[in-house]
């Protein structure tokens, strides 16, 4: 947890969880509309710095749990509590953060990971600036529990040093090249093999029944449509023709069927879409008794996505798989030795 995630679960336990005696005596709160199958939520825990667990003899309090539920769930603030359904798993993730920084800050001392006065006071005053109001700010020493300038300064101290051992444990250690991605890129061609696609935005005439009186009706609807769909300059002007004239399902949508394979449109359809040029217009088509015209959006044909296009997105999934395993690896290996007591 950084000094800036530590400073909002801070504030939220300090505004939310100062009145969570209150809370834990109403009944839970509603979120969204009231009735059968609405969401509900967990009443805010009340905090009273009983020990949760111990780490290598440390405790852990109540306090740095609902501190640590409130930074990965801050939206609790806002609805006097965590979604029922999501508090259990909310505190079991809770409980096992507090419990990885703990151990990565004894891994720091036992380092030798100091945190110059100069860092910690610059530490102090951005914090301060996380709060509106002297008041605000009082609130969160009395629920925090501090008495002294120095028991502040060794909290930011501690969180800069967990921030550390984040950045030379894991953040450094699972950085990847350039030349990583691009080796993963070759190495999993069929990962980014894509298949031939149309995005077509559609018109169509669908007679009620096959009399030929409804027929004829709808063939002279549809030659209408036409004729004013053929000269559509653009996506928002034959979407709004296909708002106001057609009668598929698409036609709420300016007739956007969004990107579609091949196979799922109609072969009469591909046969005309592929020799059209995006911003076209097809004749029209007749469908069994339905007329359909359409506006070729995009067309992108089969193959290997280029590098270029994937290389930012893959870049970060694979960052941030790297990262999950450094740290899946350093968790097991802090853990393995240590004495932990869930309380």
């Amino acid at each position: 947890m950084t000094l800036k995630l530590l400073s909002t679960g801070l504030l939220a336990v300090a505004t939310a969880v100062g009145s969570a005696q209150v809370a834990s005596h109403t009944p839970a709160a509603s979120m969204g509309h009231s009735g059968e199958g609405a969401s509900q939520t967990a009443p805010i825990t009340e905090v009273t710095g009983k020990v949760v667990a111990k780490v290598n003899g440390a405790a852990l309090t109540d306090r740095d749990l609902v501190r640590e539920m409130f930074s990965m769930f801050p939206y609790a603030a806002q609805h006097n509590g965590f979604p029922k359904d999501m508090e259990p798993q909310i505190r079991r993730g809770a409980m096992q953060m507090i419990i990885f920084e703990e151990l990565l800050y004894q891994d720091a001392k036992r380092r030798g990971v100091t945190i110059p006065p100069a860092k910690i006071t610059e530490a102090e005053v951005e914090f301060r600036k996380n709060f509106a109001s002297q008041s605000e700010y009082d609130a969160y020493l009395r629920v925090e529990g501090i008495t002294s300038k120095q028991q502040l300064r060794d909290k930011i101290a501690r969180s800069l040093m967990i921030e550390q051992m984040l950045k030379t444990q894991i953040v450094a250690k699972a950085r990847l090249t350039p030349e990583q991605v691009r080796e993963y890129y070759n190495k999993n061609p069929k990962q980014f093999y894509r298949e031939e696609t149309f995005r077509i935005q559609s018109i169509s005439i669908l007679p009620p029944n096959a009399a030929p009186d409804t027929l004829k009706e709808a063939k002279k609807r549809a030659d209408d449509a036409y004729n004013q769909a053929k000269n559509a300059k653009s996506y928002r002007e034959f979407g709004l023709l296909a708002e106001k004239l057609s009668d598929d399902d698409f036609h709420v949508n300016y007739g956007d069927h969004k990107e579609r394979p091949r196979n799922d449109l109609p072969p009469e359809l591909v046969k005309l879409a592929l020799t059209m040029k995006p911003g076209q217009v097809s004749p029209m088509v007749q469908l069994g008794n339905a007329y359909t015209m359409f506006r070729l959006v995009a067309h992108t044909p089969a193959g290997t996505i280029p590098f270029a296009e994937v290389k930012a997105k893959l870049q970060a999934d694979l960052q941030n798989q790297k990262t999950e395993e450094v740290r899946a690896a350093l968790g097991n290996s802090l853990r393995k030795d240590a004495k932990i007591e869930i309380m």
